[in-house]
């Protein structure tokens, strides 16, 4: 059972209701233990029964809940902060947490010192209790269990035996926590491997999210692991249940009070209670033991003797003596004997002041305490003034700390204390070159940047790291080629023959062989750019058949060799031959690497008016592709510009290069009578090997 405190506050209700229901007395409990829990006015509960004592069961198990809880409330400050400065109030409910609080810091500083738990200090009951209560369990924290064997993610891990010296001395004992062989180290579970690879820090399981706290429960990271702690506790003698509700503990029923053999156990909320089976009779009473202890009548009761007359303790009872010249504290007999004379305290060899002046009273004494100091009229001694926690905020701009008769000051991290004592002026950390490169200092702090083409590691936030711009995710459109990566920048590349890069750095632009003389060609060959290379060209017209035009040493997009019919003199065949011309055309075309609809490449251009007649007679054009589809890539459609018929060249799915092909065109005049003229278009296609 937990230690409980005394509530200083005045919490008496006024049973006033008539008529009410009728409730046992463990139901009058019940719901003031509930409103306790509610934190309601313990001392304006509502009424649930008509008897008195209903009342006064209500209000002191109500009472009792609120002292447990503002008690706990302490205790757990003592034990996760180790002070309870911020309780300097005048409060009733702080000055009961505040109380906890002090003393569970004064257990926790007697099982420090080595001193045994069951001091005789006169610190009072519940002090003590609470004091006890803190050093046994720090005790009980403070014993340490073998550390089981954690096991590594190794499956060359040795297991013989359980030793593992043969991978411990590959790693020459570098590693903080264990080897894995190949001069590498790994960590225990609920730790990291630092950049140097072969510290370990620990992992917060909380900042990271991976802690399996329930609702109503927080994290708390702890060294290698992490706890889970209810944000509101059950207080004592009650449990938490799977729905987080709490459930009063029966300690009769489970066997865990302290009643001795001559007491019977009695559950009650949040506790029980012992009591005795055997009474005791009238001038006694029963200790925790069942032993019956006489009273001490004299100090028990209010003057159980007329006046003029001392009473002296018997077993059991007390008789009443005639008083003798008795004097009080500070007074003592004079050498008669019959009278009290004062006691000058400050003539005592033993110095009731020391180190302070001492100002003697009549029947007593006191101390006029040098600065920082303060006159206890109860210890009677002087008692050093801790100025932090009288004048909060108001002596240090950051922080207090209290000294004997004194105080000083001192700065949180990033500020450093001013020729004054008590201000704190910011410190620029960046005088000390924290950063791998820039550094900027902020009040407080400082902040560490890089320049172009790096970035802050995201590990100690001091390293500047480079970028490899040829990773990100928009690295495969940095360069037209190839990317590569250098400390603080990038370059591209193109292909070694037929590109150059351009003046912008990245893009890759095609050489022209043709224009700067670097091709083979010969002669009679006409030269032809394409993307990456140049083809060498030549055409022979077939018989009967004359070309128009002249040779040219570079063919360009635009033109065009064009062989028409010549028939030789009474040659009939030929002239009844329908095909008019063959022509030759030249384009050079990328690798689409994203191909969403029909490419135009090549207008066939008629002089056919669409929908004309000429005298009479209706005329029309029917486009054809005759050879060279590879992969059916191309398709041939007629459409009307400007009044004309135009033959529209597509390319309809895309084609890897390097690929070439000659696309063979039919052209055909179409009338009433059938065709009257057909024309042979060869367009030469080069599919470039890249998409630039």
């Amino acid at each position: 059972m937990g230690p409980r405190v005394v509530l200083l506050c005045s919490l008496f209700g006024v049973l006033l209701g008539q008529g009410i229901e009728q409730m046992s007395i463990e139901g009058c409990c019940k719901d003031g233990q509930s409103r306790g829990n509610n934190n309601e006015d313990c001392a304006a509960l509502p009424l649930i029964s008509e008897f008195t004592t209903c009342r006064i069961v209500q209000e002191q198990c109500c009472v009792t809940v609120l002292e447990d809880n503002m008690c706990t409330t302490g205790i757990n400050m003592a034990k996760d902060q180790g002070a309870c400065d911020s309780l300097f109030t005048n409060t009733c409910e702080k000055k009961t947490i505040k109380m906890c609080c002090d003393c569970c810091l004064l257990g926790k500083t007697t099982l420090k010192k080595g001193l045994p738990c069951d001091h005789t200090l006169s610190v009072g009951y519940q002090c003590g209790l609470v004091s006890r209560a803190c050093c046994v369990h720090g005790a009980a924290d403070n014993q340490t269990t073998p550390t089981q064997k954690t096991e590594l993610p190794n499956k060359d891990e040795t297991h013989e035996n359980g030793d593992n010296s043969v991978l411990s001395d590959q790693c020459e004992g570098k590693c903080a926590h264990s080897c894995v062989g190949n001069h590498t180290c790994t960590c225990f579970k609920g730790y990291k491997l630092k950049p140097d690879g072969k510290s370990c820090e620990d992992i917060n399981e909380c900042l990271l999210g991976a802690s399996n706290c329930r609702g109503g429960e927080r994290c708390i990271n702890t060294e290698g692991s992490f706890r889970c702690q209810r944000e509101v506790s059950c207080g004592t003698g009650y449990e938490l249940t799977d729905n987080n509700n709490c459930k009063d503990i029966d300690e009769c029923e489970t066997g865990i009070h302290n009643c001795g053999p001559e007491f019977e156990c009695q559950n009650t909320q949040g506790s029980f209670r012992c009591s005795p089976k055997v009474k005791c009779g009238g001038g006694f009473i029963q200790d925790a033991l069942g032993t019956c202890i006489d009273i001490n009548e004299c100090v028990s009761q209010t003057g159980p003797c007329h006046h003029g007359q001392i009473c002296i303790n018997t077993v059991g009872s007390y008789i009443c003596q005639r008083n003798s010249v008795n004097c009080g504290r500070g007074y003592h007999l004079n050498e008669e004997g019959n009278r009290c004379v004062d006691i000058d305290e400050c003539k005592d060899p033993d110095k009731v002041c020391t180190g302070h002046g001492c100002v003697n009273l009549i029947g007593s004494y006191r101390c006029e305490c040098v600065a920082g100091y303060i006159f206890n009229s109860i210890s009677r001694i002087c008692e050093d003034i801790n100025e932090c926690r009288h004048y909060p905020g108001r002596l240090c701009a950051h922080k207090c700390e209290n000294a004997l008769g004194s105080y000083k000051c001192s700065c949180t991290t990033g500020f450093k204390l001013s020729v004054d004592g008590r201000n704190c002026d910011d410190l620029n950390e960046c005088d000390s070159n924290p950063c791998s490169q820039e550094c900027a200092n902020v009040y407080g702090s400082y902040q560490c940047y890089c320049r172009r083409g790096y970035q802050l590691s995201d590990i100690d936030g001091l390293t500047c790291e480079d970028i490899d711009e040829c990773a990100l995710p928009t690295g495969g459109h940095i360069c037209s080629y190839r990317c590569h990566n250098t400390p603080g920048s990038f370059h591209c590349s193109c292909p070694v023959q037929g590109y150059t890069l351009s003046p912008n750095g990245r893009s890759c632009q095609d050489v022209d062989e043709c224009v700067t003389g670097t091709h083979t060609c010969l002669v009679d060959q006409s030269c032809f750019n394409v993307q990456g290379e140049f083809k060498c060209l030549s055409f022979v017209c077939p018989s009967n058949y004359r070309r128009v035009g002249e040779t040219v040493a570079r063919l360009q997009r635009s033109d065009t060799i064009r062989c028409v019919k010549s028939c030789q003199p009474n040659d009939v065949a030929c002239v009844l031959d329908p095909m008019h011309s063959v022509s030759h055309t030249f384009i050079s075309m990328p690798t689409f690497r994203e191909f969403a609809k029909p490419e135009e490449i090549v207008f066939l251009r008629t002089s056919v008016p669409a929908y004309g007649d000429y005298h009479l007679s209706s005329y029309d054009v029917k486009f054809d592709i005759l050879e060279g589809n590879v992969e059916n890539a191309f398709d041939i459609i007629k459409r009307v510009e400007n009044g004309m018929y135009v033959g529209v060249v597509r390319q309809v799915k895309a084609l890897i290069g390097p690929l070439t092909t000659v696309l063979k065109l039919s052209m055909r005049n179409l009338t009433t009578q059938g065709d009257s003229g057909q024309n042979i278009i060869n367009v030469h296609v080069f599919v470039s090997e890249f998409w630039f």
